[in-house]
């Protein structure tokens, strides 16, 4: 189940001998064997497995993955190229088009983001198919928070968008040399609350620029 690069293992290491993770590897394998789980095992650390802790730039935190069929690539909020891009991330990529004034691609894949350093990370990891949230609690959120904490204690600067309640209550685990910013989740129940006009990504760019950082390219 522990499909994960070299450099990350050996930050999480401890976290594999706990008891909690034990109890979650036996949920999951129950889990796998007997329902449809997303993503496949092998994408289950996608969004840490490309994405070396010293390469980060900036980190976006989602909730749990996407729970209907051929959704799930665990990136959070990404969809492969061929999938209909669902209504949170069309809500991203229309504040990305007004905020920057250009153009996003017609594709919902983000792994063109993390090749240039962002973190989508889900704080639960994987998910029955067709039922949100049925993996929460059963132990990711403790191996996800200590992701978070790690960049969070990182000195280099990075840049965390907090998106909602729940992502915003990672906030504690930050350190102050990076840049926080907070806005509603971009869900279409919450966007126009003050996701929209919210102007994350110029904000992120420009922090990058003033820390000597490539600023990422959101098309």
């Amino acid at each position: 189940m522990i499909k994960i690069i070299r450099s990350w293992y050996d930050l999480l290491k401890e976290e594999f001998d706990k008891d909690y993770f034990k109890s979650l590897q036996k949920f999951l394998d129950n889990e796998y064997r007997h329902h449809e789980i997303y993503p496949v095992e092998d994408k289950i650390f996608n969004a840490i497995n490309h994405l070396p802790l010293d390469k980060i730039k900036v980190v976006i935190i989602g909730q749990d993955p996407y729970h209907e069929p051929n959704q799930a690539q665990g990136l959070a909020f990404s969809v492969p190229s061929d999938v209909a891009i669902p209504p949170s991330l069309v809500n991203i990529m229309s504040e990305i088009e007004s905020d920057l004034g250009i153009k996003c691609l017609n594709d919902g894949n983000l792994a063109r983001w993390v090749t240039q350093g962002v973190l989508l990370l889900n704080t639960v990891l994987t998910v029955r198919r067709g039922q949100a949230n049925s993996h929460k609690d059963k132990g990711w959120e403790l191996l996800t928070r200590k992701i978070i904490e790690i960049v969070g204690k990182r000195e280099k600067p990075v840049v965390f968008m907090l998106w909602g309640s729940y992502a915003q209550g990672y906030a504690d685990l930050i350190g102050k040399q990076h840049l926080v910013l907070k806005a509603p989740h971009p869900s279409p129940l919450s966007a126009y609350r003050g996701f929209f006009g919210c102007k994350h990504f110029s904000k992120c760019n420009n922090f990058l620029v003033a820390h000597n950082e490539t600023p990422i390219n959101w098309e």
